[in-house]
């Protein structure tokens, strides 16, 4: 199977989400997440970005999925993997790996 580079959206805010309290902060959860994906994917390239839901950079699609974790109060950090929600408040490491391997990625 063909790997396809996948691109990681880290969705999140300075301010701790209201349910997150003691939770790490989604700054902190992304910065947890590209290194523990490095580590389990290691010389496999993919694309992590961290994204401010309040701050969302000028693409029609961030702003689209920055403004809906607003309205829709979702848990953030919300981590998504092409369009696919696959984490939110308190991502699983699990999860987040098990959907790259769809795309091809191989744990080690």
């Amino acid at each position: 199977m063909e790997k396809t580079e996948v691109e990681i959206q880290v969705y999140g805010a300075e301010q701790i989400c209201a349910s997150c309290v003691n939770l790490p902060s989604s700054k902190e959860t992304y910065e947890w997440l590209e290194a523990a994906l490095n580590r389990k994917f290691p010389g496999q390239p993919f694309h992590i970005v961290y994204i401010d839901i309040f701050n969302p950079p000028a693409d029609n699609d961030k702003l689209e999925f920055s403004r809906r974790v607003i309205e829709e109060d979702m848990f953030y950090p919300v981590v998504t993997i092409a369009g696919e929600i696959v984490g939110e408040g308190n991502p699983k490491l699990k999860t987040i790996a098990s959907e790259m391997e769809k795309y091809g990625y191989k744990a080690e």
